[in-house]
């Protein structure tokens, strides 16, 4: 029964490396036609979509190293109190501690997917 338990507990890891497997690709594929499309002067939607590019790529580094070290810090409190009270301290979730790091990745790979699977090419 632990071992259902276990995996049913790190799917939300598997499900979101698949989505980003599938998403990824589709985002890039996309992005690179465009930048081939736009050419040495791109317009002003194409700046944008550059310079966007970019930006959410250093923002999604940083919420997910934030989320991960938040996730470890409250594994450490667990472990802390547990010791303090004489209990058996658990072990430190990896799985979890990497499902919350990939969590901002995921929801902005799958969120590009989405926007620029409606968007057109020119």
């Amino acid at each position: 029964m632990t071992a259902r338990r276990s995996s049913r507990k790190h799917q939300p890891l598997a499900r979101q490396a698949s989505e980003l497997a599938l998403a990824v690709p589709q985002v890039v594929a996309h992005r690179l036609t465009r930048l081939a499309l736009a050419g040495p002067l791109p317009n002003a939607r194409d700046r944008r979509e550059f310079h966007a590019m970019g930006q959410e790529k250093v923002h999604a580094f940083w919420q997910s190293w934030f989320a991960m070290g938040w996730a470890l810090l409250e594994a450490m409190q667990k472990a802390w109190i547990a010791s303090l009270q004489g209990a058996r301290v658990p072990l430190l979730d990896m799985q979890s501690v990497l499902a919350r790091g990939m969590a901002p990745v995921h929801r902005r790979a799958t969120a590009n997917a989405r926007r620029l699977a409606r968007t057109r090419l020119r």
